[in-house]
């Protein structure tokens, strides 16, 4: 009997200053989550650190941006403005309506989530939330409910980015190198697609209520 093929681990060292960049993480989330300072003062001084103490160069810090996440945020910030200012939301709002009914709150939860969840797989999921939060609002206003859990529950449905490679910038990293084809994306993320319009759509109500 053939003995069983052994498995050899291999580590990878640490950079000499992995130790600065460590602390530097530490104190960025305890900044994140105790909210002393603002979200974004806490990244921009959390990356100015890092190339203060040479931890990164400038030239590693400029290669480390992803200018194809910038440019999708930067053009559905405004997009999203459109949608809002032009009445188009409006129209969005009341077709939701229409269709699923204006007296039950969980229902138009659900349309929003599934448009959400939905669109997510195919373009950013946080171009498809820019989208869709103006859309929301409208619709909040108008069924009078509160505008929180329909925003909540898209925030969560956005995050359920699982079935494709262009979903999110993590999963087209991890296409090539993982040598993965377009189909199995769907294997894990299918089940977890479920567990997240579960969680908007049933949890989310209970935490933040109509």
């Amino acid at each position: 009997m053939d003995a069983p093929p052994v498995v050899r681990r291999q580590t990878v060292a640490l950079g000499p200053r992995s130790t600065i960049a460590i602390v530097v993480l530490a104190v960025m989330l305890v900044l994140l989550a105790t909210g002393i300072v603002q979200p974004a003062i806490a990244a921009l001084g959390a990356a100015a650190a890092m190339v203060l103490f040479r931890t990164l160069s400038v030239q590693q810090a400029h290669r480390s941006i992803s200018i194809t996440t910038l440019l999708v945020v930067a053009g559905m910030i405004p997009l999203s403005t459109a949608i809002q200012v032009s009445g188009a939301a409006d129209l969005i709002s009341n077709a939701l309506l229409s269709a699923l009914g204006g007296g039950n709150p969980q229902l138009l939860l659900l349309g929003l989530v599934v448009v959400v969840a939905v669109l997510g797989q195919f373009i950013s999921n946080m171009a498809t939330v820019l989208i869709v939060a103006p859309i929301a609002t409208t619709i909040a206003e108008v069924a009078h409910i509160s505008p929180l859990p329909l925003l909540m529950g898209i925030a969560v449905a956005g995050a359920a980015a699982f079935l494709t490679p262009v979903a999110t910038p993590a999963n087209t990293m991890i296409l090539g190198p993982g040598a993965y084809r377009f189909g199995d994306y769907w294997k894990l993320g299918l089940p977890l697609i479920i567990l997240f319009v579960a969680v908007a759509t049933l949890l989310v109500p209970i935490i933040w209520p109509f």
